[in-house]
């Protein structure tokens, strides 16, 4: 793989422990390796056109990047030609200036037991609302998983100290 992509000229690079290409500065690919196969990681895959339909959305919650997975040496052989354009994709639309529309948090649904802290705590709501937009869709997915609420209320009171200290979940 890394040999495919450092024939499309792009500059080689080693960020969030794994190889990353960039062009002009700006991140095109990703290699990762996981336990059942690796994969090219395309970080605006969602604006490229998958004539091939192999772009894999990692979980629901990723809005912009897009896996091809690969569990053999020979896959990756067979697909040279296809994983070369789209490389070539990626590229120009890096080139174009293209943009993933992202959603915004407010499209988001903020769990209840989140809510009726932001009540209790006038102060929560502002902290909250000071985080940066990651920070914020981070502690809204980990509050929303559990399926029953004395989980959410346990986990919404556990991450207060760090919310109101300006801290993300991983802090």
């Amino acid at each position: 793989m890394r040999k495919i992509v450092l024939d499309c000229e792009l500059t080689e690079d080693f960020k969030w422990m794994h190889p990353c290409y960039t062009f002009q500065g700006k991140n095109i690919v990703l290699i990762h390796g996981f336990k059942d196969y690796c994969a090219l990681l395309f970080h605006k895959g969602a604006l490229l056109k998958d004539p091939h339909g192999i772009l894999v959305q990692q979980t629901e919650n990723v809005q912009a990047a897009r896996q091809i997975r690969f569990t053999s040496v020979q896959e990756i052989e067979e697909k040279q030609l296809i994983l070369k354009a789209y490389l070539d994709e990626a590229i120009e639309v890096e080139k174009a200036g293209l943009q993933v529309d992202y959603k915004k948090n407010t499209e988001y649904i903020i769990p209840e037991e989140l809510q009726n802290k932001f009540v209790e705590i006038p102060d929560l709501k502002t902290a909250f609302e000071a985080l940066t937009p990651g920070r914020q869709r981070a502690y809204i997915f980990h509050f929303s998983e559990p399926k029953q609420s004395k989980t959410r209320e346990s986990r919404v009171e556990k991450y207060l100290p760090h919310i109101l200290d300006g801290k993300g979940l991983n802090d």
